[in-house]
């Protein structure tokens, strides 16, 4: 079953990531999407720092998005052929949502790490929310996130792109992709 809302372990065990590609009208609302980002800034956060943003990528605006990508892409890569400009506006283009996690440290007594570990955390929280309000989600990450100048027209050169989480409805059905066997990433710890 794609979302089973019978009881929360069982919504959380029947989440699956959507392929962008794959994912359709309808998209949330606005006020669904506030609800799926509120839900993700509830999050593990030490010292209370919100080492994180979320910026909405409008549908209105995913033309403007796959310029962007296209212009950054042609300066990174000169030679780049049809085919991999076409891949840029494809991305740009993805699901009805789109949702950009920005990386935003603060300076201070909290590790970087924390933070980082907090962003990711956020990021799985944004997930598993628009999976609560019966949508699918994708997480990329893939070469606009780790473009300086993607990244230069979303946030501060101090952030860091943590992924673009694109939300619709899923065309077809989710694959189940395989997991680890518990034993082998759990064990007791051996004094």
């Amino acid at each position: 079953m794609f979302n089973d809302r019978t009881d929360p372990l069982t919504l959380l065990q029947t989440r699956r990531s959507g392929k962008p590609r794959d994912l359709g009208a309808p998209g949330p609302d606005d006020a669904q999407l506030r609800t799926m980002l509120e839900v993700a800034i509830r999050t593990p956060d030490h010292g209370k720092l919100a080492p994180w943003r979320f910026v909405i990528v409008g549908s209105d605006q995913r033309d403007a998005l796959a310029a962007l990508l296209e212009r950054a892409y042609r300066e990174a890569n000169p030679t780049a052929g049809r085919l991999e400009i076409e891949a840029m506006h494809q991305f740009a283009h993805q699901a009805p949502a789109l949702v950009v996690v920005l990386s935003s440290p603060k300076a201070g007594k909290i590790p970087i790490w924390e933070q980082e570990l907090s962003v990711g955390a956020a990021t799985m929280n944004l997930l598993n929310a628009v999976h609560a309000q019966g949508f699918a989600g994708g997480w990329l990450t893939g070469w606009p996130t780790y473009s300086d100048a993607v990244r230069d027209a979303f946030g501060a050169p101090y952030e860091r792109i943590a992924g673009f989480v694109f939300i619709g409805t899923p065309l077809k059905a989710l694959e189940e992709r395989p997991r680890p066997e518990y034993d082998t990433v759990v064990g007791n710890w051996d004094i």
